[in-house]
C-alpha cells in the first residue's frame, strides 16, 4: 500500500507541469525524520515544470519535519505555514520556495478550489 506522502510526490512527478508554479524555479528537499531514519524527497521546479526523486541531493531549500505531520499536510488536515510558525517544521534556505510550494498542498477537507484537487483525486 502506498502512503499519502508517496502518492503526493508521485502525483507531482506525473503531473510534470503545475500552472500554480509557473513563476517559480528552484529545488526543495523534504527530509522526513522518524527516529534515526530520514526519508528524502527532492523536488526540482523550473518555471512550473516538476521533477521528483527520492534522494538526498543538494537543494536551495531543505524542509524538515516528521512523516506524520507531512502526511497531514498532503491530506489537507494541516497547513504548512502554521506548522512552520509552531516550530513543527524547519526550513533552511530560501523560504520563498516553501511559500510557493504551499500552493499545491490541498486545503482543509471542506474547502473548494485548486488547493483541494489533490485530496479529491487521492480519495
Amino acid at each position: 500500500m502506498v502512503d499519502m506522502t508517496t502518492r503526493f510526490f508521485e502525483d507531482l512527478d506525473r503531473r510534470g507541469f503545475e500552472p500554480l508554479l509557473v513563476k517559480t524555479s528552484g529545488t526543495l528537499r523534504f527530509d522526513l525524520h522518524e527516529g534515526a531514519q530520514t526519508t528524502h524527497w527532492l523536488l526540482e521546479i523550473d518555471r512550473g515544470n516538476l521533477r521528483v526523486r527520492q534522494e538526498d541531493g543538494e537543494a536551495d531549500t531543505v524542509v524538515g519535519t516528521d512523516p506524520r505531520l507531512f502526511g497531514a499536510l498532503v491530506d489537507g488536515e494541516e497547513n504548512a505555514i502554521a506548522a512552520l510558525l509552531r516550530g513543527d517544521m524547519t526550513v533552511v534556505g530560501d523560504l520563498r520556495l516553501v511559500l510557493q510550494i504551499e500552493r499545491v498542498f490541498p486545503g482543509p477537507p471542506d474547502s473548494r478550489g485548486p488547493h483541494h484537487a489533490f485530496a479529491r483525486r487521492a480519495a
